[in-house]
């Protein structure tokens, strides 16, 4: 995770959300995202979605079984989508987001029972470094 807040740190001072991103197989780390939205003017183009497209590359399959994805903010729809279609078996994320978390927040589609894969969850890992992030972030954006 302290890899995640690192790409998530990347990110502010590229001008984007700081949400950062590590894709890992073992002791391996396969790939790594942060947010580009701003900068690939592409809406999809989050950490999780990054470090996933990614990670399927390297390995040169889809199915990215035997992984765990550390990401500082808890996954919107679109990114827990991409985790359950990319069959990532374990995410662990730093912040919940009360305005778009569908990892147990506002929904859980990692874990729903009516979809083909669920993953298992950890949460509030570095919970607090993840949100001071973002709430400096967000902070000075209101302040300018």
């Amino acid at each position: 995770m302290a890899r995640a807040l690192e790409r998530a740190r990347e990110a502010w001072v590229r001008g984007e959300v700081p949400v950062g991103a590590v894709l890992v197989r073992g002791d391996r780390v396969l790939s790594e995202g942060m947010n580009r939205t701003r900068e690939s003017t592409d809406p999809s183009a989050h950490a999780e979605v990054l470090a996933v497209r990614e990670g399927a590359r390297r390995l040169g399959d889809w199915r990215l079984l035997d992984t765990t994805l550390y990401v500082t903010l808890e996954p919107c729809a679109q990114c827990a989508g991409a985790l359950v279609l990319a069959r990532v078996p374990r995410v662990v994320y730093g912040a919940s987001d009360p305005k778009g978390g569908m990892a147990g927040t506002l929904g859980n589609l990692l874990q729903d029972s009516r979809l083909n894969h669920r993953a298992r969850v950890t949460m509030g890992v570095l919970e607090e470094a993840a949100a001071a992030l973002l709430r400096e972030f967000f902070g000075e954006r209101r302040e300018s």
